[in-house]
């Protein structure tokens, strides 16, 4: 009898990587630790095992990697993005707690490749944010996998880890049956979060009897995973005084939260430090135009975040910005007076912590899954390119092959959801389409 895919995965068996890795002689960003000048990083089983100079031990067996002259630093982890071509909520309520993610994701969506080739090795998957509620995240690994469930992080009790998509502001607007103010958005929100409470409370006095449970209800089990605290609120939120509705609410309902976006985060960065959030999840971007809400975006909020105490951290909200240039988010903090260590901080530890995943990834350190990446040169620099992604052991993603270079430089066939799976290392053919004969200097796109 064949065990589920998301068991193998719980259990630690799924691609598990049978011969030990030793990447050699690259500079190391540990993230955890200062950076080592000529390092060693040993993988085995999917986790890591070593990390540490030259002198690190090697066992006899490993398959040596020579990254002389590389850079070697953790997978990046995206804490929001819609890669996968996910559907949300539809126009017939504004709070809709029941719609999963885990029901809408396409695990061979091309978006999912160019994430890879950006670095990128955990996501946290978000419906949109035209509702007040969107639906159930999903946070997954952005595993070589045909199937949704090959991409899964299983949490303790075998259930997908995830959190749930809550949005205020202009998006979820809109007109009946939807709020159309903010005064009414919030009203909503806290009529619903009451209704949950209290279906909470039948269950409770229910003791097991099944006689006297209520009628089951999807939308209000998911309100009470956020309301016990198995369910993490990832919240869309640009203005200063939406950011405050948020956090008022999270106090009145004890939910935990990450605010995402944070257009005028630097207006109220004590409010959010005192707040006691997960973190602040932020989206730079330097050129005019986009939602009127977001018209005092600064590239200075990471700066200002960070040194009131926030956890601070970057997303992609991948197709605003393409998951190939994760890096750009860090350079523009930097160059707006980020430190720069906190602004790698920001790709990779910071966001993990968001996901409530930073046991197991955001840092070189043994016991953690073995989530690397290779670059040409130094992170930040505008010349580098991502040459090797790894997860948990496993190559998903290197620049020396055809197919893997397409979805990094664009070009035909690049946008084809199926022309990029899992192609040899010569090319191959999927789709018709020939990579071993094709151009592969197309355009950036």
């Amino acid at each position: 009898m064949r065990l589920p895919l998301l068991l193998l995965a719980a259990a630690g068996l799924l691609g598990a990587q049978s011969t030990p890795i030793a990447f050699t002689g690259a500079r190391i960003i540990p993230i955890a630790g200062p950076e080592i000048a000529s390092g060693t990083v040993v993988v085995h089983q999917g986790k890591i095992t070593a990390v540490g100079g030259p002198q690190t031990a090697i066992p006899p067996n490993a398959q040596r990697i020579n990254a002389a002259g590389k850079v070697i630093m953790p997978g990046l982890v995206d804490s929001h993005s819609h890669i996968g071509q996910v559907e949300g909520a539809d126009s017939t309520a504004p709070l809709q707690p029941d719609v999963r993610v885990l029901d809408a994701l396409n695990p061979r969506a091309s978006s999912i490749k160019r994430a890879r080739a950006g670095g990128i090795t955990t996501v946290n998957v978000m419906p949109g944010s035209g509702h007040l509620l969107s639906g159930q995240t999903l946070y997954i690994k952005l595993r070589l996998a045909d199937t949704v469930d090959g991409l899964l992080i299983p949490l303790p009790d075998g259930t997908p880890a995830g959190g749930i998509k809550m949005a205020n502001g202009t998006n979820p607007r809109r007109n009946a049956p939807f709020p159309g103010t903010r005064a009414k958005a919030a009203a909503l929100v806290r009529e619903q979060f009451i209704k949950a409470q209290e279906y909470q409370a039948k269950v409770a006095a229910a003791a097991g009897d099944a006689s006297k449970l209520p009628p089951r209800d999807l939308r209000m089990e998911a309100l009470g995973e956020v309301l016990s605290g198995k369910r993490v609120v990832q919240h869309h939120t640009h203005r200063h005084d939406d950011i405050l509705t948020v956090l008022r609410l999270a106090k009145e309902f004890n939910f935990r939260v990450v605010l995402h976006h944070v257009s005028d985060g630097w207006a109220v960065a004590g409010e959010i430090a005192k707040a006691n959030t997960l973190g602040a999840s932020l989206i730079l971007i330097d050129s005019p135009g986009g939602k009127l809400e977001a018209k005092d975006n600064r590239l200075v909020t990471g700066a200002i975040l960070d040194r009131a105490g926030v956890n601070t951290g970057f997303h992609t909200d991948d197709g605003v910005t393409d998951s190939r240039w994760f890096f750009r988010m860090a350079a523009l903090g930097v160059r707006a007076g980020m430190a720069r260590d906190k602004a790698l901080y920001a790709l990779t530890m910071a966001n993990a912590r968001m996901l409530e995943l930073e046991k197991r990834v955001g840092s070189l350190e043994p016991g953690k899954d073995a989530d690397l990446i290779i670059l040409s040169g130094d992170p930040l620099s505008v010349y580098t390119k991502v040459e090797q992604t790894w997860i948990e052991g496993q190559k998903v993603f290197d620049l020396a092959n055809p197919a893997d270079r397409l979805a990094l430089t664009g070009g035909y066939g690049a946008g084809s959801d199926g022309a990029l799976m899992h192609l040899d290392e010569c090319g191959g053919f999927t789709l018709g389409l020939d990579f071993r004969n094709m151009n592969l200097s197309g355009d950036l796109n």
